[in-house]
């Protein structure tokens, strides 16, 4: 039993997409394309009140207090090197790359140059340039990303920047004015308006990837502001000006907007960059439940009257719900005072917070109402925050490594590398690499030794460039992220 829940249990993680997309869409939402010790992690200073009265709300005074902190994200990708026989024929040489780019959107979260995006937006880029409203370029590095979430944290150097105020997304309501705020088809610091049409949206476009520990934690606001190709990672704004979300994708039949976009929970924002300044990796709780919506069409289930909620369907053995005291059949309706009226809302409350957390659950059990103090564990049951450290480059990389004999350097032409001994599932084998290939730099530093290669990752974040040479001796690039 206890091997079943775990196959069957709904992560309620801790805490992408206007990634107004450009394939087919047939009402399935897209993502938007274009393509030392930390400290105490506290952005900006958070919003104080939790909404805005509809006779006040001021367009002109949001637009000001909002457009300065969102920022134009342009990535160049490393393509494939070709081979074109021809330009021998005009004095070129025969090997050729083709660089590849794309845009979005981001917004400053604080004035000393953090930037919050979705991980679509920069996922294996090979540089990432920032260009800010008043027409300033930077260089920005990858601090860490979160593909369950679709969110990414890039710093640049800079110090004084127009930043964004973090509102509450918890109090947002259906039918409130928001707008959004991005760079939409390379339209420059451009804002749409809409209302709330949604909340706790899940549209099922993040990838389930469990071998590599991604539990997709979709919980959106739906909106109909005008969102499009390049407003990924552009902000959604409340009346007050006020971060409330992060856009990140649309519903289209064509690509670009005809109605509807979604937007990542500032709830989930707070987390997820907090986490991945401090530990570089995000601290995912669980509850350790199997869980259902409420769905008075089951037969033979009885809900004990209830009409919203999230119903109990089975336990993890030993974890945080099962030593709280939960059980089967009861119907999660609270947790820390915030209402959950289906498992998206369960998901996404349960992911503001880290492991080792403690909060209050109220559910419905013999139709009476009864809390509960969990205490949240990670999904290996331990209660511990964890960095990210070298023993998890072996599941990253998926891959034995081996240093080159110097008749392997000379039949190769090449002064250093390290070849791919043996190949398993992991990021090498997914980007194309096989055994055999032979590494020459990580984001153009020489590598000679397995244990440099190690070394470099260990501390990298984001984007990834390996170069090297195959078997034959040609060359190659391959990127990947991290």
């Amino acid at each position: 039993m206890k091997q079943i829940f775990k196959m069957t249990l709904i992560a309620v993680l801790g805490g992408t997409l206007t990634l107004a997309g450009y394939k087919t869409f047939l009402e399935t939402p897209q993502l938007a394309e274009t393509q030392s010790e930390q400290p105490k992690v506290q952005f900006t200073n958070y919003t104080s009140s939790p909404s805005v009265p509809l006779e006040s709300i001021d367009f002109v005074k949001a637009s000001k207090m909002s457009v300065d902190a969102v920022v134009h994200v342009k990535t160049t990708f490393q393509a494939k090197q070709y081979y074109n026989p021809w330009s021998q024929f005009f004095g070129k040489e025969p090997y050729q790359t083709h660089q590849q780019r794309a845009a979005g959107s981001g917004v400053i979260i604080s004035d000393d140059g953090y930037i919050v995006t979705n991980n679509h937006v920069v996922q294996n880029a090979a540089e990432i340039e920032i260009s800010t409203n008043n027409n300033r370029t930077y260089k920005a590095k990858v601090i860490g990303s979160d593909p369950a979430t679709d969110l990414a944290l890039l710093k640049i150097d800079e110090k004084n920047l127009p930043s964004i105020v973090l509102g509450d997304s918890d109090y947002l309501q259906v039918g409130e004015w928001v707008i959004a705020v991005g760079n939409p088809f390379n339209l420059t610091s451009t804002v749409t308006a809409g209302i709330v049409s949604a909340k706790a949206r899940n549209i099922n476009i993040l990838d389930y990837n469990p071998g590599e520990d991604v539990f997709p934690l979709e919980s959106f606001i739906q909106t109909d502001a005008a969102v499009n190709p390049g407003n990924s990672g552009g902000a959604l704004v409340n009346g007050r000006g006020e971060l409330v979300g992060i856009n990140t994708a649309i519903a289209s039949k064509t690509g670009s907007y005809s109605g509807y976009s979604f937007a990542v929970p500032v709830s989930i924002v707070k987390k997820v960059t907090a986490d991945l300044l401090e530990f570089g990796s995000v601290q995912r709780a669980y509850i350790g439940v199997n869980i259902s919506n409420i769905n008075d069409s089951e037969m033979g289930v009885d809900y004990q009257g209830a009409t919203q909620g999230a119903m109990v369907r089975g336990l993890m053995e030993d974890g945080a719900a099962y030593e709280a005291g939960l059980e089967e059949g009861d119907i999660i309706v609270n947790v820390e005072g915030i209402a959950v009226n289906n498992v998206t809302q369960l998901q996404e409350q349960v992911g503001k917070y880290r492991p080792g957390d403690h909060i209050s659950v109220e559910v419905i059990r013999d139709k009476k109402r009864k809390t509960f103090d969990v205490l949240l564990r990670d999904r290996y049951g331990n209660t511990e925050m964890t960095k990210l450290e070298e023993k998890d480059l072996n599941s990253i990389f998926g891959a034995k490594l081996a240093p080159l004999s110097d008749e392997e350097k000379k039949r190769l032409n090449i002064e250093n590398g390290v070849k791919i001994a043996q190949i398993g599932s992991g990021k090498l084998k997914q980007i194309g690499l096989s055994e055999g290939f032979v590494i020459t730099h990580i984001d153009k530093e020489p590598v000679s030794e397995p244990k440099e290669v190690r070394q470099i990752l260990q501390n990298k974040r984001g984007g990834v460039l390996v170069e090297g040479v195959h078997h034959n001796g040609m060359p190659d690039y391959y990127g990947f992220g991290l």
